[in-house]
């Protein structure tokens, strides 16, 4: 996914927390943690990609649109 750097740094932490791999792609590197020099000097907060692996890429999916906890408690359980 391509957006804004602070709303990819909020999906970063939170696949993060739930155990998902995750890289981000700024102009100037591939970032796997942050804070980066960019961050700390008030840099370039542009577009950014936001990247996980292929074999993650579902339950990243899941995460990011709800959960599965969300569906299942939709559903009564």
């Amino acid at each position: 996914m391509t957006m804004p750097r602070i709303v990819a740094e909020s999906y970063r932490r939170l696949l993060a927390e739930s155990g998902v791999v995750t890289v981000i792609r700024t102009p100037f590197q591939w970032v796997m943690s942050s804070p980066v020099i960019e961050i700390e000097t008030g840099g370039y907060m542009g577009d950014v990609g936001l990247y996980v692996p292929q074999v993650q890429e579902r339950e990243a999916s899941d995460i990011l649109e709800g959960g599965p906890e969300e569906q299942t408690t939709e559903r009564g359980q």
